[in-house]
């Protein structure tokens, strides 16, 4: 679409009312251990308008797929959630209020994508009416170019269609853990679910070659509020 531009050479935003927003250094000084996080992992679906801080956004995401290590498999940045050859193919974008935006792992920002609100978007229209005032909604979007030419091991099936679609769907599983975890340890209501795939494609002008996959709801549970 003509007023979604991507962001330019020089890595500055495109977008005249928007700025990138620059995610703080994680911290878990606080929250359960593995197991209290394991025991407690579950599925919450009615979510309150309570805004995530900076911090609690920033823990959020780097939890979700940021940078663990300088030198991960085949020399390439690690993630905290693994992927076929380490290609790092699903891109999560963030949907807020004020704007959507896409996760920069390796910078660990927020690149603003569209100045929408595309929440309500970011859920199957079956489902709209739970957790449609959460803060914060994850849309996971596979990129089969990165997938295709990963600068790891390049096994056949990583040209195949169908093996393709069986990684993608298990690496956006693999972050989908992580963010249920995340939040089982802080005392966040999380829920992962289907979203409206047509729609995003055209509103985040995605190439042929990207996928909307799936949505994931974050935020405080309602009797928490």
């Amino acid at each position: 679409m003509a007023d979604i531009e991507k962001e330019n050479e020089t890595g500055k935003d495109v977008l005249p009312n928007l700025q990138h927003i620059r995610l703080l250094k994680p911290v878990f000084d606080q929250g359960q251990t593995l197991q209290e996080a394991l025991e407690n992992r579950q599925t919450i679906r009615e979510i309150s308008d309570r805004k995530l801080s900076l911090q609690e956004l920033s823990n959020l995401l780097w939890a979700a797929g940021g940078v663990n290590r300088t030198n991960g498999p085949f020399g390439i940045p690690g993630r905290t959630a693994a992927s076929a050859s380490n290609s790092q193919e699903i891109d999560i974008y963030v949907a807020m209020e004020e704007a959507t935006y896409r996760y920069d792992a390796i910078h660990h920002q927020l690149v603003p994508v569209i100045g929408e609100d595309m929440r309500r978007m970011a859920i199957d229209a079956g489902q709209a009416s739970f957790g449609d005032r959460a803060p914060v909604r994850l849309i996971y979007v596979a990129d089969i170019h990165k997938l295709a030419h990963t600068a790891g091991y390049q096994e056949p099936g990583l040209q195949d269609p169908e093996i393709q679609k069986a990684y993608y769907f298990v690496d956006t599983g693999l972050i989908a853990g992580n963010v249920y975890l995340f939040a089982a340890s802080q005392g966040l209501a999380c829920w992962f679910h289907n979203c409206n795939k047509p729609a995003l494609k055209e509103k985040l002008s995605l190439r042929s070659d990207q996928r909307v996959l799936f949505g994931q709801t974050v935020g405080y549970a309602i009797k928490n509020n």
